[in-house]
Parts: C-alpha cells; sequence; structure tokens
C-alpha cells in the first residue's frame, strides 16, 4: 500500500492535495467523508467513466469497464461541457 489508510478526513485532505501537487493536476478534486458515501453512491463494479457537470449532475456516464470504456467519447464529453460553460 502506498498511503497507509486515512483515520482522519484532513488526513485524506492532505493526501489528495499531495497527489494533486505531484501530478500537476490543475482539475479540481473533491474528497469523500470517512464514511465513503460519495464513492459507494458512484462506484460502478467494474469501473465506469464519470463526467460530473458543473451544475453537479451526472453529464456523462461511461459503460462499464475496461471492455466499454470510450475514452473518445468521454474526452468529447469533456470538451462539450466545456464549449458549452464557455458559450454562458
Amino acid at each position: 500500500m502506498l498511503v497507509p489508510e486515512h483515520r482522519s478526513v484532513d488526513e485524506r485532505v492532505e493526501v489528495g492535495q499531495s497527489c494533486m501537487l505531484k501530478l500537476g493536476s490543475e482539475i479540481p478534486a473533491v474528497v469523500d467523508e470517512m464514511d465513503d458515501a460519495v464513492s459507494n453512491a458512484y462506484a460502478g463494479m467494474p469501473e465506469r467513466l464519470y463526467l460530473i457537470g458543473s451544475d453537479g449532475n451526472i453529464a456523462y456516464k461511461g459503460g462499464m469497464g475496461p471492455m466499454f470504456f470510450r475514452p473518445v467519447e468521454w474526452e468529447q464529453a469533456i470538451r462539450e461541457h466545456l464549449e458549452a460553460a464557455a458559450s454562458q
């Protein structure tokens, strides 16, 4: 395990901030509470690609991975969402 299991939200935030800095990511990220409610609500087993719109709703929900991942389709959904947001 690369990171020990978190014992508090503060530890999760700290690890999240470290990851964001190391990745050089400019995309906003969120940290789940200790009950993992968001992870449990959005988890797709197997994994899925999601786009959460600026309004907080699901703007894109991909097929079950990895067989039905459509990264190009997901990327197009992101581009379209950003273009629509920029024109508002």
